[in-house]
C-alpha cells in the first residue's frame, strides 16, 4: 500500500472521477472527491448538427477528450444518424482514453500521437491533411493549437462545440472548508486538465489559492499533481506551484507520479 496514510483530492467531473479515485484507493490512499468541473451541453447544437448532416464532406475527424466522444455520439443518437456515417473518416484521438471511447462504438482510430497533447496531434497530422476537410469536435473553450496549425498545413478545419465545462458553484464551500482544515486537508490535489486549474482559481480566488498551496516547509503542505505539461503551464500562469507532474500524460501516469512523490517524502522523513 504505497499510498497508505496519504490524502488526495480528486478534482475531476463527478461522472469521471471513478477511475482515478479507484486507482488511488487500491494503493491505500484516502480519496476526497470535490469536482472542479461540471460538463454541460453547449449553448447551441446548431454548428454540431450542421457538421453531422454533412459528415460525408469531411476526410478527418479529431476528438480531443472522452467528453467530446460522449457528446458526439449522444448527438448522433439524438438526430438518428447511424454510426456508419463516420466509417469513411480517418479519426485522430488525442490519447488512449479517447481512443478507447471511440473504439467502443466500433470505429477504428487511425492516429493516436505518442504524447497526448495538441502539439503532438498537429505533428502527427500536418503532413497528411493538405487539401483535406477536417472536423474538430471539442469543448467550447479550448486551445487553438490544432485548428491554427492544421490550417497552416493546408487543411480546411471546422471547429464545433459539443459541450462546455464550468466551475460547479456547489464545490466552492466544500473546497474552502477542506483546505482551511489543517487536520483533514489533502496532501495533494490532482489537476487533470487546464480547466481544473482555471476552475480551482475561480472557486478559491487567486489569493486564497496561492495561500492554500504555500508550503510551510519542504514536503509539508498541500501539493499539486498535474497530468502533464499543458496543465502544468496553466498552473504556472497563475503563479501556482507544480509539485508533481506525470511523465505519461494519462490517469495511470498521474497515479504513478503521485506514488513516486510519496516515496520521496517517505525517504526524506527517515
Amino acid at each position: 500500500m504505497p499510498l497508505a496514510g496519504c490524502r488526495v483530492l480528486v478534482s475531476r467531473a463527478k461522472k469521471q472521477a471513478g477511475v482515478l479515485s479507484s486507482a488511488l484507493r487500491e494503493l491505500g490512499c484516502q480519496v476526497i472527491e470535490i469536482p472542479f468541473i461540471e460538463i454541460r451541453r453547449p449553448g447551441s447544437y446548431r454548428p454540431l448538427d450542421s457538421a453531422l448532416r454533412n459528415l460525408a464532406t469531411y476526410d478527418w475527424l479529431i476528438l480531443t477528450s472522452v467528453n467530446g466522444v460522449e457528446a458526439l455520439f449522444q448527438r448522433l443518437a439524438k438526430k438518428k444518424i447511424d454510426v456508419s456515417a463516420l466509417a469513411h473518416l480517418k479519426i485522430a484521438a488525442i490519447g488512449p482514453a479517447t481512443r478507447k471511447a471511440i473504439e467502443q462504438h466500433g470505429l477504428r482510430v487511425a492516429v493516436t500521437p505518442k504524447e497526448y497533447v495538441a502539439e503532438s496531434v498537429v505533428a502527427a497530422l500536418q503532413r497528411r491533411v493538405k487539401g483535406k476537410r477536417v472536423l474538430l469536435v471539442r469543448a467550447k473553450i479550448a486551445r487553438d493549437v490544432i485548428p491554427r496549425e492544421l490550417r497552416k498545413a493546408g487543411a480546411e478545419v471546422d471547429v464545433v462545440e459539443a459541450y462546455e465545462t464550468v466551475a460547479p458553484k456547489s464545490s466552492e464551500k466544500r473546497l474552502r472548508a477542506l483546505l482551511a482544515n489543517r487536520i483533514l486537508r489533502p496532501h495533494a490535489i490532482t489537476f487533470t486538465s487546464s480547466s481544473t486549474a482555471k476552475n480551482f482559481v475561480q472557486l478559491m480566488g487567486l489569493r486564497s489559492a496561492l495561500a492554500a498551496l504555500k508550503k510551510p516547509a519542504r514536503y509539508h503542505g498541500v501539493h499539486t499533481a498535474s497530468i502533464g505539461p499543458v496543465t502544468s503551464a496553466t498552473l504556472r500562469e497563475f503563479g501556482l506551484p507544480v509539485d508533481i507532474e506525470a511523465k505519461e500524460y494519462t490517469i495511470p501516469g498521474l497515479v504513478a507520479a503521485i506514488v513516486e512523490a510519496s516515496k520521496r517524502v517517505r525517504r526524506a522523513q527517515r
